[in-house]
């Protein structure tokens, strides 16, 4: 299901525990990195995912090479890759079984939408946690405090 509605992501962010950052960048200054710290600081419990950072560490935690190597279920996949590979990642989610993906500003490939849409995940596109979170606390929809504790 295409997530769209407020409502709907206030129980998606609500459900969700594990994270995985495609794409997490050891750069301060990218986004990805800003996005990790975020939901590390919400309490959600982050696993980074970039291949050319196999072995390292983000933010203290170990990096995966890809989806299929995390250890353990994921709850959603945060995509901070080009749109050019988005089906390749949709078609790992599927694979895996991971119930939601959330592709950030700028991350959007219809066909990838698609084949997620018809295997039943739950997808939120072309958005950002680090600013959604926030909007969804100004109107009163998501408590003050860290959404994971």
């Amino acid at each position: 299901m295409r997530l769209e509605s407020d409502e709907s992501l206030v129980s998606l962010l609500s459900s969700v525990r594990r994270v995985a950052v495609v794409g997490a960048s050891p750069k301060p200054d990218r986004p990805s990195h800003r996005v990790m710290r975020f939901l590390l600081e919400e309490g959600f419990e982050v696993v980074p995912v970039n291949p050319a950072l196999t072995g390292q560490t983000l933010l203290g935690l170990p990096v995966y090479p890809s989806l299929a190597e995390v250890p353990g279920p994921v709850d959603m996949a945060d995509i901070f890759r080009d749109s050019l590979v988005l089906p390749e990642i949709t078609e790992a989610l599927i694979g895996l079984k991971i119930p939601a993906m959330w592709t950030q500003l700028g991350v959007t490939h219809l066909q990838a939408e698609q084949a997620a849409l018809a295997a039943g995940i739950n997808l939120v596109i072309d958005r950002c946690p680090a600013i959604e979170v926030p909007r969804l606390r100004k109107l009163g929809l998501l408590p003050a405090q860290p959404l994971r504790r």
